[in-house]
């Protein structure tokens, strides 16, 4: 249907020009399927901002208004089923990042075209001046969406969401109203002034730290407890993240030997410090404290607490440090993704001659980890809380570590930094003494260097193997050896990771 619109408000036939038939649009669309309803709602947001310009902007902004408040239980529903524990398939997470991150998109564009006519003064511009405060916290909830879908991707920022952020932040300090709380969505009250110290906040404690749920866990802390964050002009000596807001890019570290100027911002979280060790002490109790929304989301308490803890290091002053120097090196690097790759290259005899391990160049190494530049194209299913096994050209045997840190540059290149739990892996027969046969039988990863007499057994097992009232007998070198479980240490999409305590066996013990 070709439609021939008026300028500023005048009558057309386009079904948003009215608020009436914009409302009943709004009827018509599905109310218990997300996915469709989501869609559809998509579309509409995008033609608002498409023929915005023949809209008076008060009428702009009250159909923008409408139609974003009756995507949001759509939207919390599909963060509910992306964010799960499960893997989903590729085609399902691919769906539901796709709709996510495409609602996201059309809403920050179509926030900022609100902004920015207000600022042009356009025809209705002071009808819509009640509602700025309204306006800037949704526009930051819109690209706090957006970085939080590149976040599970490990995607690379498009540079001009910073430059939103700092236009929104900076009209809400220059109007007086970055303080004032709003209603932004039922149920959801916070200040621009909020809005925006959470999402530094978030994204400088947990982009490219945490894998997709650990994030979605860590914003839904951080939203909880917002009102311990504040955002001063000045370094105060606590302030954990600076955003330049003249030269806009991903919060960085405070610190005070940093160069000073008027349109740094620092968000200081001295207050959001003890809220959280108050939550922590509930979540020790294994319960899930009141205001935590996980938008119907079930998750156990120790995960949160987890969580919560990585938090409050990130928290505490001064920062986190290296701790043993890195140094530049380049040097070639055999890895193997996973566990079952890792034990077909362990001496338990699973190596069937096929070498199909990546080469990666290492950058830079230190005691503890090593960091790799590599094509994305060649590091499929990577992600934080990966198991890699790695093993240099020079030397014979593998090693193990877990993917801790992933970023990914201009070029498309994954930036991997690995923690290593053990520079040489032993592979070891590991029998369930309570599962007879070859049913509780597998076999596992064994990291302790061969110079250790600690009496522990470090193991890297298939998931969900570890149980605390579970013991096992092992293998090693011409030994049994009996395991008394003390610890899951992590678990991963395809790993245990505990510690047990390691009995030898004389040969006429008891099986």
């Amino acid at each position: 249907m070709t439609v021939v619109l008026g300028l500023f408000g005048k009558k057309t036939d386009h079904p948003l020009a009215e608020i009436k038939s914009a409302q009943s649009l709004l009827d018509d669309i599905p109310k218990h399927d997300s996915i469709k309803a989501l869609q559809e709602l998509t579309d509409w947001i995008e033609a608002i901002s498409e023929q915005a310009e023949n809209f008076k902007l008060d009428h702009h902004w009250a159909v923008l208004r409408l139609y974003d408040q009756a995507a949001q239980g759509h939207v919390r529903k599909l963060v509910h089923d992306y964010f799960v524990l499960q893997t989903l398939s590729q085609f399902q997470e691919n769906r539901l990042w796709t709709l996510l991150d495409t609602y996201y998109t059309q809403s920050d564009y179509a926030h900022f075209d609100v902004l920015q006519r207000y600022r042009e003064n356009a025809k209705g511009a002071s009808a819509v001046k009640p509602d700025l405060a309204l306006l800037c916290t949704r526009g930051i909830a819109a690209i706090g969406g957006l970085l939080k879908m590149a976040a599970a991707r490990y995607a690379m920022v498009d540079p001009a969401l910073w430059r939103r952020l700092a236009v929104y932040y900076q009209l809400a300090e220059s109007q007086g109203f970055a303080g004032e709380s709003v209603t932004v969505y039922p149920g959801c009250n916070l200040s621009t002034n909020e809005a925006f110290a959470v999402l530094m906040l978030w994204y400088g404690c947990s982009a490219g730290n945490l894998n997709p749920v650990q994030e979605h866990i860590a914003e839904r802390l951080f939203a909880a407890l917002g009102k311990g964050v504040q955002v001063f002009n000045a370094y105060n000596g606590t302030a954990l993240f600076v955003f330049d807001m003249a030269q806009p890019t991903p919060p960085m570290r405070a610190t005070a030997e940093g160069t000073i100027h008027p349109a740094l911002r620092y968000i200081v979280a001295d207050d959001m410090r003890q809220l959280l060790d108050n939550t922590m002490k509930t979540l020790d109790k294994g319960i899930l404290p009141d205001g935590l929304n996980f938008y119907g989301a079930k998750f156990e308490a120790d995960l949160v607490k987890d969580i919560a803890g990585r938090l409050m290091q990130n928290l505490t002053l001064p920062p986190p440090t290296r701790r043993t120097p890195r140094r530049k090196i380049k040097v070639n690097l055999k890895v193997a993704n996973g566990l079952l790759k890792m034990l077909e290259h362990s001496d338990v005899g699973l190596n069937f001659g096929n070498d199909e391990s990546e080469l990666w160049e290492i950058e830079d190494i230190s005691a503890t980890g090593f960091r790799s530049v590599v094509q994305s194209s060649r590091v499929d299913g990577i992600k934080i809380g990966s198991l890699v096994g790695s093993k240099p050209e020079s030397v014979s045997h593998w090693g193990a570590g877990v993917v801790r840190r992933l970023r990914r540059d201009r070029d498309g290149a994954l930036h991997i930094g690995v923690e290593v739990l053990s520079p040489r892996v032993v592979g070891v027969p590991l029998q369930d003494r309570a599962v007879k046969g070859a049913e509780g039988g597998q076999l596992g990863l064994y990291l302790n260097r061969p110079a250790d007499n600690s009496g522990e057994a470090w193991l890297l097992m298939k998931q969900d193997t570890y149980t605390p009232q579970r013991s096992l007998n092992m293998e090693l070198e011409d030994k049994a050896y009996l395991l008394l479980p003390l610890a899951l240490v992590e678990r991963g999409d395809d790993y245990d990771l505990a510690r047990y305590r390691m009995m030898e066996q004389d040969s006429a013990s008891e099986a």
